[in-house]
């Protein structure tokens, strides 16, 4: 019995661990926006979040062919300038999320209140939010606050996102060092 242990056991013990370690880190993507269901926002890091399979730092070829070439259920795609915008089939009267590509990359990843019937976990109730209490009650303190009669910038820097409030409309940008996103405080 000890032989058979150790010809079959150990061996398929260390290629599985090998084999593990092939398996590419895209695949284990943390918060996929529009299906899993992440309701912590210490579990949200904007490196791990993606809009249909698309991540921030992928090649724009990537980009392209997941959202513009692949046929989204009741979105419609098209990529003006540096943006690639989503619009919802049923209701287009505005982008209701999309990416912004630069030097070749995904450097940006936008959602507004438009995208509240696709997305998932904590971002659904930012979205749905009503009053920016509700938001920051979700989200905890902001890193650095932009308070104006017309609304609000909550810019969680260190999670890699930034919350614009103006009274019912919400709009959440995801970016890794953005110097244009974070100008503004």
């Amino acid at each position: 019995m000890k032989n058979v242990t150790r010809i079959f056991f150990w061996p398929c013990l260390i290629l599985t661990f090998q084999l593990l370690w092939l398996i590419p880190s895209a695949w284990g993507a943390k918060y996929e926006l529009t299906r899993n269901s992440v309701e912590s926002v210490k579990d949200v890091d904007a490196k791990d979040v993606s809009l249909f399979r698309v991540k921030l730092g992928d090649p724009e070829i990537q980009a392209v062919e997941s959202l513009v070439e692949q046929r989204l259920p009741g979105v419609r795609a098209e990529q003006e300038g540096t943006f690639i915008l989503l619009w919802d089939k049923e209701n287009p009267t505005g982008a209701m999320a999309g990416v912004r590509i630069t030097d070749g990359r995904v450097d940006l990843i936008f959602i507004n209140n438009r995208f509240t019937h696709k997305v998932r976990g904590i971002f659904r109730h930012i979205l749905s939010a009503i009053t920016l209490k509700e938001i920051r009650d979700l989200l905890g303190p902001e890193d650095f606050p932009n308070e104006t009669l017309m609304g609000a910038k909550l810019l969680y820097e260190e999670k890699g996102f930034l919350v614009n409030y103006l009274d019912k409309q919400v709009n959440v940008e995801f970016c890794l060092g953005c110097p244009d996103l974070f100008s503004g405080f």
